[in-house]
């Protein structure tokens, strides 16, 4: 087990369920490291030589589901997977998909520094510069750092709702302008995978 999977766990003070999803990905991204057009048949066959549950991946790419019980912490958990992919895995760019603007709302609040409920909060590299924050509000002014190599790690939380009115309010006017190609691009990808979306 990578040593970051540890020092997470109690920095974030994981409970139980949440350190043993941490932990198998840990295993997992031992077992098939992200990278970019990977054989994913062979990602399959070997996860699943480990991890016998896993059958597909319903994506064409390697994808997992973690269910864990209301109030355990998933958006915690969240912010412990970014951390370890970010620290372990040199991975900056993260998408999070708010099914309803509730979620959305409280996700944005929780990525936030100095919010009571900060995720990083502990995350020494996390401390003096923090995830860049980029919502469905403000993806307009912060287009330019979306791959921006300065800013080493950005979390993109975005509303399914918001991206759907989007489109719709778009097709009406007959607009094509940089945010509804995005958004329509979103809506393509949520209505692929929706139904198996955790």
């Amino acid at each position: 087990m990578h040593p970051q999977v540890n020092a997470l766990a109690g920095r974030m003070s994981l409970r139980a369920p949440q350190r043993r999803a941490l932990e198998i990905l840990d295993r997992v991204t031992t077992l098939v490291p992200p990278e970019k057009d990977g054989d994913v048949a062979a990602a399959l066959e070997v996860i699943r030589g480990e991890f016998p549950g896993v059958t597909e991946f319903e994506r064409e790419f390697p994808s997992l589901c973690f269910a864990l019980a209301t109030g355990v912490g998933k958006t915690r958990l969240m912010g412990a997977m970014v951390a370890y992919l970010h620290l372990v895995h040199n991975i900056d760019n993260f998408f999070v998909l708010a099914p309803n603007l509730t979620i959305y709302d409280k996700l944005i609040a929780d990525f936030t520094p100095g919010t009571p409920k900060y995720v990083f909060t502990g995350i020494a590299a996390f401390a003096t510069q923090p995830p860049e924050i980029i919502t469905g509000d403000n993806y307009t002014s912060r287009a330019g750092t979306l791959f921006d190599r300065l800013i080493r790690c950005k979390v993109n939380i975005f509303n399914i709702s918001k991206i759907n009115s989007e489109v719709r309010g778009a097709r009406r006017r007959g607009s094509s302008d940089c945010r509804n190609t995005w958004g329509r691009a979103t809506s393509r990808i949520w209505r692929r995978c929706r139904t198996s979306c955790c």
